[in-house]
C-alpha cells in the first residue's frame, strides 16, 4: 500500500491557487483512476483506489499547509507504513512552470508543507516537484503563490496533472525515470517521421 498525497489549502478560497497544484494532480489521479468517494479522516480528504497492483491511498490535508504532516503521520500510523510508502505532490518554485521532477529525501527548500512533513515523518519520502516558476525576488514569494494561475496558463496546469495521472502506474511501481519520461513525452510529443517518399518507377 502507498499513499499519494497532494499538499494544497482546503476552501474554494484558494483552489486555483499556485500552491495547490498539489491537489489539482491528486485530483486528476483520483478521477483517471477511479477512486472511491472522498470522505474525511486523518484530518484530511482521503480516497481509495488501486493502480497497478498497488493499494492506493489518497490523502489531501485540511490543515492547510503549514500543518501538512500532521494528516499525512496520522496515515502513516493507521495503516503502519513507511516514509518510503509516500509520494508527496507539491508546487516547486525552482522549477520553470509545466517542469517536473521526483526526487527521494533532501530538504524543503523553504516550503512549508514540506517543512511539516519532514518534522513529522523524517525526509525520507518520494516528492513529485510541479513546477510553477519564481517571481523572481524572495519578497513575493508569499504572495505569488497564493495567487490564482492566470487563464493563460490554464492549459499547461491542466495537461501537466492529467499527463501526471496517466503515468501514476510508473511512479507507484518505483519507476521514477520512467514516470517523469512519460510525463515529458505527453507534454511534449516527438513531431511525426516525415513520410517516406515512394521509390521511383523503373523506365
Amino acid at each position: 500500500m502507498r499513499i499519494v498525497a497532494g499538499l494544497g489549502n482546503p476552501g474554494s478560497r484558494y483552489a486555483g491557487n499556485r500552491h495547490n497544484i498539489g491537489f489539482m494532480a491528486l485530483d486528476a489521479i483520483a478521477r483517471r483512476w477511479r477512486f472511491g468517494p472522498w470522505r474525511e479522516k486523518f484530518h484530511a480528504r482521503i480516497a481509495d483506489g488501486v493502480i497497478g497492483d498497488e493499494k492506493i491511498l489518497a490523502v489531501a490535508p485540511l490543515t492547510y499547509m503549514n500543518e501538512s504532516g500532521q494528516a499525512i503521520a496520522a496515515a502513516m500510523r493507521f495503516y503502519k507504513l513507511t516514509p518510503a510508502d509516500v509520494i508527496v505532490l507539491h508546487d516547486e518554485l525552482e522549477l520553470a512552470p509545466g517542469k517536473l521532477r521526483v526526487k527521494t529525501g533532501g530538504g524543503a527548500a523553504g516550503h512549508n508543507g514540506l517543512k511539516s512533513i519532514d518534522a513529522h515523518i523524517g525526509p525520507d519520502y518520494h516528492r513529485v516537484r510541479l513546477g510553477i516558476g519564481h517571481p523572481g525576488v524572495k519578497h513575493l514569494v508569499h504572495n505569488y503563490v497564493l495567487q490564482d494561475f492566470p487563464q493563460a496558463d490554464q492549459p499547461w496546469v491542466e495537461k501537466l496533472v492529467d499527463a501526471v495521472a496517466e503515468a501514476t502506474p510508473l511512479l507507484v511501481a518505483g519507476d521514477a525515470n520512467g514516470f517523469m519520461n512519460k510525463v515529458t513525452l505527453t507534454l511534449n510529443p516527438p513531431p511525426p517521421k516525415p513520410a517516406r517518399a515512394a521509390p521511383a518507377a523503373e523506365k
